[in-house]
């Protein structure tokens, strides 16, 4: 694989970085790949090669690519952190993933700029991303570096992530509007961004399996002149980790000297971030725990990640404040509405999901 063309473009009211991705092994069609947000951030958008790379590189090894070459100098850091990704993707692949060479053009950097002194993270509108924004916050001063500033909403992920299914910038718009009582709440910048990098090989294992956290950590990259520290909530807890796109053995692994990456919270479990969650009002009532992505709801109230929190919340109704969520126990249906802001159900729908 060859990256080429990387640059810099502005067009109406968005603003980006752009690249060309030519494949060299396999057969499959060069496109060009972008990251891109309003110009309101316009000045925030960095033409960094770290992006393109990490988000290109599993893709790349999960097409049989035997090289991956970049225009631009890269980062010894990231080099040797992407040494270890690739073999971290040979043994989660059990050997089914070969070797790949990392190239730059221009060799690596002799030095990083100086560092913004800047986190940021990503906010889903998960259990997971939630709770981490919610302990940022409870521990972290304002003027702590480690204090979260920005947050970042990523259209290209569930929400037009998937071909097939639709762009669905309107589901997009309507979650950037939930997500910004959160952030307004939580005194963080929301900031929209806009990838198209999952495209390179639409396939769901693959993204859950091995992808999805590069894509994070490349839209990171995209924003190496305003930040320096990128959190990535997990996925697992620790006794229950396993390969996952997403994991503390692999999230920071993409990070360059300048741009550190923090796969956080990995102690926690479901149910203690659910507790976290329940206790912060605003993003209890905004949160975003559906795949569905349905046109008229945050949440579709059916699919197995809307039940999910339902199924474990017994245990932690006993312990919140009295009266917070004894009539949505009581009532099932009043539940699914209330709580998790879904649209009445069946009830016999309802009584089908098991606590």
């Amino acid at each position: 694989m060859r990256i080429t063309d990387l640059e810099y473009r502005e067009k109406d009211n968005m603003a980006g970085i752009y690249a060309h991705v030519h494949w060299e092994d396999c057969d499959q069609p060069g496109r060009e790949i972008f990251i891109e947000t309003t110009t309101t951030y316009a000045g925030d958008v960095a033409l960094d090669p770290h992006a393109f790379l990490v988000g290109c590189l599993i893709p790349a090894m999960h097409l049989g690519e035997g090289r991956i070459v970049i225009d631009g100098q890269i980062c010894p850091y990231l080099f040797e952190g992407l040494e270890t990704v690739v073999g971290l993707m040979r043994l989660w692949s059990d050997g089914a993933y070969a070797p790949i060479h990392i190239e730059a053009t221009e060799g690596f950097l002799n030095r990083t700029a100086e560092a913004p002194g800047r986190a940021g993270m990503l906010l889903s509108g998960g259990m997971d991303s939630l709770a981490a924004l919610r302990l940022n916050r409870l521990r972290y001063g304002k003027d702590h570096p480690g204090a979260v500033r920005d947050c970042f909403l990523i259209h290209g992920f569930d929400i037009g992530g998937v071909v097939e299914r639709g762009m669905k910038y309107q589901v997009f718009e309507r979650a950037k509007t939930h997500m910004s009582l959160i952030a307004q709440d939580a005194d963080v910048e929301l900031i929209p961004v806009y990838t198209n990098i999952r495209h390179l090989w639409d396939d769901r294992n693959l993204w859950l399996d091995k992808f999805f956290g590069a894509v994070l950590a490349a839209v990171a990259h995209g924003f190496s002149s305003r930040l320096n520290l990128l959190y990535i909530a997990s996925s697992y807890d620790l006794p229950h980790l396993h390969p996952c796109g997403s994991h503390p053995m692999l999230d920071p692994e993409f990070s360059s000297y300048g741009l550190r990456i923090r796969h956080r919270d990995v102690a926690l479990s479901r149910l203690e971030k659910l507790r976290i969650v329940a206790e912060w009002e605003v993003a209890f009532q905004n949160f975003r725990v559906c795949l569905a992505n349905v046109p008229d709801r945050l949440n579709c109230g059916r699919c197995e990640k809307c039940v999910r929190p339902w199924r474990v919340w017994p245990p932690l109704v006993c312990s919140t404040k009295p009266g917070r969520f004894s009539r949505m126990i009581l009532h099932r249906t009043t539940f699914l509405h209330s709580a998790l802001r879904f649209e009445p159900v069946n009830p016999s729908i309802a009584s089908s999901y098991p606590i």
